[in-house]
């Protein structure tokens, strides 16, 4: 499951270095290296826990409800949900990149958002009916 979670982590690391190119175009007084260098440290090594902490959470309050859910159900769930929706997240990056802010941004960044917690909810209810 961390080979998952690091792969979707990757993925979303690169998704982010077309904005980051944008704003140091834009405003070079924050170099790309520094941008990239802030984003390196923040999805891969920041986002891990978090997505850990959230896992931990969620199957914690899954008990007050009758589907309960077991912590490794609980990643595996969050997991591949950030895995899965990689592609959407790529697209909102490059829409980020090349477009800049705006409604088109708004659109695939809210696309990808919902597509997410489309994915994670039915992941979670499809790993707790299995229980």
């Amino acid at each position: 499951m961390l080979a998952v979670l690091m792969v979707a982590m990757l993925i979303s690391l690169i998704a982010q270095a077309p904005a980051n190119a944008r704003a140091a175009q834009l405003d070079p007084s924050i170099p790309m290296d520094a941008r990239m260098g802030g984003a390196v440290m923040g999805t891969v090594f920041m986002m891990p826990l978090l997505a850990y902490a959230v896992s931990a959470l969620v199957s914690l309050a899954s008990r007050l409800t009758p589907y309960r859910l077991d912590p490794q159900d609980s990643r595996l769930a969050l997991f591949w949900a950030l895995l899965a929706v990689a592609p959407a997240t790529l697209l909102a990056g490059m829409v980020a990149g090349l477009i800049g802010a705006g409604p088109a941004l708004t659109l695939t960044r809210a696309i990808a958002g919902l597509g997410f917690l489309f994915i994670w909810g039915a992941g979670m209810l499809a790993l707790a009916r299995r229980s």
